[in-house]
């Protein structure tokens, strides 16, 4: 049955768009709360339970991580993965073990460009871990904190040098996408999460998030610069740029995450509720 406990590393896979900035990632307070609190609704019988009850400690403890960074600055290397750095999608240049990439790239470099998906391996390692041996308040804690990096791993902001839109002249974007979009419009998410599911490796998975985030990347600065064009919704969604980026995506996620793969109507639903939200934030 331990084998089960690693199903934790799927907290946050369930949603396809749930801010960071030089000093905090993920998707703010409210969204890393909104992303668990659904999650555990998505757990199997024997563990649901234990997670029914823990709910509360894991909404106070989810940004753990945010507070964190701010006593110890050296915590931010775990939040974050630049994927440029290693060459062009899908960055095949970095092994996803990690004594492979130190081997490759040394010490300095990995934490300089983040080592997000490795500490999701080491909390889903935890988490596992405190559950068998009945260590149950390390365990709230470690689920709290390994959902908060899974988290992370889905926001594409976190995968990028320009996560706070400084390269492309967007600056403020990480706050629009993460925060204000989700502190605004939740009410109007139409989340319908897949139940979790067992994964064998965690680490190689967070290195999938970080892909298909990544692959949302220009899709969301395109938006976010039409957004402050003065362009509505429908006239971003009829340019054509627009439909390309769309379309890869749909192949991205077929490809890479076939158990949360969503369909084409939702994709471009929730792509245009998000282009709506912008349009509305940014003016």
């Amino acid at each position: 049955m331990s084998r089960r406990f690693q199903v934790l590393s799927v907290l946050t896979v369930l949603l396809a768009f749930a801010t960071c900035s030089p000093t905090a990632c993920a998707w703010g307070n409210n969204g890393n709360k909104l992303i668990v609190n659904r999650a555990i609704d998505t757990l199997p019988a024997d563990l649901r339970p234990f997670f029914d009850t823990s709910r509360a400690e894991l909404l106070n403890h989810v940004n753990d991580p945010f507070v964190t960074v701010e006593k110890i600055p050296a915590e931010r290397k775990n939040q974050f993965l630049y994927l440029e750095k290693y060459g062009r999608f899908p960055f095949e240049l970095l092994p996803r073990n990690y004594k492979a990439a130190v081997s490759k790239f040394g010490k300095s470099k990995l934490e300089a460009n983040g080592l997000l998906p490795w500490q999701i391996g080491v909390y889903s390692a935890k988490l596992t871990d405190a559950m068998h041996t009945g260590k149950w308040d390390d365990a709230k804690i470690y689920a709290a904190v390994l959902a908060s990096y899974v988290a992370a791993a889905h926001d594409p902001f976190n995968t990028t040098d320009n996560m706070d839109g400084h390269l492309s002249g967007q600056k403020g974007i990480n706050e629009r996408f993460g925060t204000s979009l989700v502190d605004r419009y939740s009410s109007f998410f139409f989340m319908r999460p897949n139940d979790a599911i067992f994964i064998a490796d965690p680490t190689d998975h967070a290195f999938e998030a970080c892909l298909s985030s990544h692959s949302w990347l220009e899709t969301v600065l395109y938006a976010d610069r039409e957004a402050r064009r003065g362009l509505n919704a429908a006239e971003v969604a009829r340019s054509p740029p627009h439909f390309v980026t769309m379309r890869n995506q749909f192949i991205s996620n077929g490809a890479t995450d076939p158990g949360t793969r969503p369909s084409q109507e939702d994709a471009l639903h929730k792509a245009n509720l998000m282009f709506a939200s912008h349009g509305a934030i940014s003016r």
